[in-house]
């Protein structure tokens, strides 16, 4: 059976009033230290005394007292990028056969608000598989939880449309570059991983990055959208650049991003195709971990120039060099299809406010939104 704590709000509505607890102790006939200890919780009241204050306070004695049930732990596999001995804000998912916590740390704790915690807890060391969470919330909605990785903003879009439709759904997106996405659903710790890249010796898009990960696994890819990437630049574009190869102009300075990243490849591509060394570009090591870095490092002139789509551009009123269509697609566990949360998710993708919205975000192609691109494994 589960304990019940009895709570109290005394103290907050007193305050409210202007009163200190000697005064709310002489109105209410009793001792102030009788008032201490029933807002420290360390006292339990009497229907009368209840009473007495509930009267004193002009209120109900249900707005002064309420009896709160210990919410449960849940033991839950780890994120990799949980860190290590920290007491942390999760959130949970039951990914396949298992809870996974994922921690609200950094942008991922973030939409525009602070995102509300399921629970909290505790990593104590590396040798740990799993962590106990101390429930926050209702436990019956964390069921309903889809946990989506990835970098394009058109993921979040695309999240608060569905949560829209499906007020008890919750989407869960969690950043990640196309590789460390892909892996992160290699590792069961999301349903879906958002990705784009592209192999020059098979000359796909994704599959062949899927396949190489999901050696014994069956997964679809389906379209999000196809998406025109470039050069951003400062607007007005004052160093004047239009190809890939301008970078290496002496005075120009670029910010790149990471390994694994779609962006990545696709500099790393043009460079190699223009004949241009890595070494030649200034600024080719300054690494930042997103589309929306990239942007802000350009907009506010810590760069020259930077690798991100049209529709960060247009956002952040930038100028675009576009270099390439790059096919974004969804990586989805055959086994996860079932799951009624991410059914739901998957069946707003073609509804057509998720394409007025995709359209409205300028450079994406929507005739592949939905569409099942690909499929892998069994």
């Amino acid at each position: 059976m589960k304990q019940e704590v009895l709570r109290n709000n005394l103290k907050q509505i007193r305050t409210r009033l202007g009163m200190n607890q000697q005064d709310l102790a002489n109105l209410a006939g009793v001792t102030r230290q009788t008032i201490s200890g029933v807002e420290s919780g360390q006292y339990a009241p009497s229907t009368t005394i209840s009473l007495r204050l509930a009267k004193a306070l002009g209120c109900q004695v249900e707005d002064l007292f309420w009896l709160e049930e210990d919410l449960p732990e849940i033991e839950a596999v780890p994120a990799q990028n949980l860190p290590v001995g920290q007491n942390l804000r999760v959130i949970l998912a039951r990914v396949g056969e298992q809870w996974v916590a994922h921690p609200l740390i950094g942008t991922d704790a973030f939409r525009t608000e602070m995102i509300p915690a399921d629970g909290a807890a505790n990593r104590l060391s590396l040798i740990m598989d799993t962590v106990l969470v101390k429930l926050l919330d209702d436990p019956k909605k964390l069921y309903n939880t889809v946990v989506l990785a990835g970098c394009s903003p058109a993921l979040s879009l695309w999240a608060r449309a569905a949560e829209r439709w499906h007020p008890e759904l919750r989407v869960h997106l969690t950043f990640a570059n196309s590789l460390t996405a892909l892996e992160r659903l290699c590792r069961g710790e999301v349903h879906i991983a958002g990705m784009h890249l592209y192999c020059p010796q098979t000359g796909e898009h994704n599959t062949p990055f899927v396949h190489r990960v999901f050696k014994d696994k069956a997964a679809v890819l389906i379209n999000l959208g196809v998406w025109e990437e470039g050069l951003l630049v400062q607007q007005g574009n004052p160093k004047q650049l239009k190809t890939v190869a301008d970078l290496a102009q002496p005075g120009v300075t670029i910010v790149n991003r990471e390994q694994g990243s779609g962006s990545r490849e696709l500099l790393d591509r043009k460079l190699q195709e223009a004949k241009v060394s890595w070494e030649a570009v200034q600024g080719f090591d300054q690494i930042v971990n997103s589309h929306h870095e990239v942007a802000l490092a350009v907009a506010t002139g810590k760069a020259d120039a930077g690798v991100s789509s049209a529709s960060i551009a247009t956002a952040f009123g930038l100028g675009f060099i576009p270099l390439y269509e790059s096919r974004y697609d969804l990586v989805i566990l055959k086994q996860y299809l079932e799951e009624a949360p991410v059914q739901q998710l998957l069946g707003t993708l073609g509804h057509r406010q998720v394409i007025s919205q995709l359209q409205a975000l300028g450079g994406y192609d929507t005739s592949l939104t939905g569409e099942v691109v690909a499929t892998v494994g069994a």
